[in-house]
């Protein structure tokens, strides 16, 4: 399958890039830093052109993202600028990048999405992530059925990676940790399944 792939330059980026060549499958690997395909997902623009630009070279059979980040800090600092910020990249950023790609999705192609732990089991200073990630989620079992017979749409909802545990242990005491590359494998699942609505909690 061809793939566009945003936000490839991360950790949790590239065990989903290694995990769909593993596959053989031909990622379009799109970020910020990138020379061929840069994007912006909290820029709509930014993502218009990305669609245009992969768009005038052949349509793609799945798009998958690994991008969006959220502030973090005390629940009394979070303002509405910080609340714009998470909504902007990890919500509506995804939300736009589904939006503008069905017009280069072939019908009966599939969009997986990123979530997260968060939405289920929050932590201090992490209410913006809460529920932007909770409300992503609730999006795309409500667009499956919107999007029923043209496209699949899932997400996946890791917890901490095991190759990111040491960074994040202070913010996620006792926490269970899942490998990049079993997120990538559960990309694989997203990507050459026929499972629609589904929210991957891993």
């Amino acid at each position: 399958m061809k793939i566009l792939q945003v936000g490839a330059s991360g950790t949790v980026g590239r065990a989903v890039s290694a995990a769909l060549r593993e596959r053989k499958h031909d990622v379009i690997e799109a970020h910020r830093g990138s020379a061929e395909y840069p994007v912006d997902i909290t820029d709509p623009e930014s993502i218009r052109a990305l669609v245009d630009a992969v768009g005038e070279v052949d349509a793609v059979d799945a798009v998958v993202s690994t991008a969006g980040t959220t502030p973090y800090g005390p629940w009394d600092d979070l303002d509405r600028t910080a609340w714009q910020a998470g909504l902007n990249s990890k919500l509506l950023g995804q939300v736009e990048l589904v939006r503008q790609a069905t017009r280069i999705v072939r019908t009966g192609g599939s969009f997986t999405l990123i979530s997260g732990i968060l939405a289920r089991e929050p932590i201090r200073t992490g209410s913006i992530a809460a529920a932007v990630n909770g409300a992503l989620e609730a999006w795309v079992v409500a667009s499956a059925g919107e999007l029923w017979g043209r496209f699949r749409i899932n997400t996946v909802s890791p917890t901490v990676l095991t190759e990111s545990a040491e960074k994040y242990a202070d913010a996620f005491p006792g926490y269970p940790t899942v490998d990049g590359a079993v997120v990538g494998q559960t990309y694989v699942r997203s990507v050459e399944s026929m499972e629609t609505g589904q929210v991957y909690r891993i």
